[in-house]
């Protein structure tokens, strides 16, 4: 079992090779590695990250198969479904590391800051439920902030996002509490930048990590 810190670093090494184009992950991508998955998976990071086409966590923390337990949704929300994926992984193969990654310039995040201003109405009842699940975290943003930078709002609605998912996950489990406190389970919250390809660390995470 890889401890939270040390999956950390090889997260925080594999962005670097992504952002300078020095894959090294492709070179496992071969039949021997599949073959090898066969009898099971250890992975050594969760990753809870928004389903956006450009955000896919392996390619940009360089990683390859059986690496990263990864989980998608818009928004990088917190619903049961995601709890109980994020505990399976934890419980079942020792994963010591979750990360939740929202990104800048989010679709989800945008229709939710929208739609708290009034300037447009989700309609549909599946995607209300997402909108209604990233609401609570972009509310406080919006107070007292009348006529301010959109895209100021914007980038800390994303960041106020992701520390609702992982405190979510941190305090909605008894079993990821429980994790967290005795068997060494570190949750941390994380933006992806689609502009600099750049993932910055920024929530729970140790000071000397």
């Amino acid at each position: 079992m890889i401890l939270a810190t040390d999956a950390l670093a090889l997260l925080r090494e594999g962005n670097r090779r992504f952002v300078a184009n020095q894959s090294a992950a492709s070179a496992a991508l071969n039949p021997l590695r599949r073959a090898a998955l066969l009898g099971g998976q250890e992975p050594f990071a969760i990753v809870l990250g928004c389903s956006d086409s450009r955000v896919p966590a392996e390619l940009v923390f360089d990683q390859g198969l059986g690496d990263l337990f990864v989980i998608r949704v818009a928004g990088n929300i917190v619903a049961p479904s995601q709890v109980g994926s994020v505990e399976f992984a934890a419980a079942r193969f020792g994963t010591r590391l979750v990360v939740v990654m929202g990104h800048s310039q989010c679709g989800a995040v945008m229709a939710t800051l929208e739609d708290a201003l009034g300037r447009t109405t989700t309609q549909s009842q599946n995607l209300r439920s997402i909108v209604d699940r990233v609401r609570p975290s972009v509310e406080p943003i919006l107070s007292g902030r009348a006529g301010a930078d959109p895209d100021a709002l914007m980038a800390d609605a994303v960041r106020a996002n992701v520390r609702a998912s992982a405190d979510h996950l941190r305090h909605g489990s008894e079993l990821l509490e429980k994790l967290v406190r005795n068997d060494g389970l570190l949750v941390v919250g994380a933006e992806y930048s689609l502009e600099s390809g750049v993932v910055s660390f920024f929530d729970g995470v140790p000071e000397k990590s």
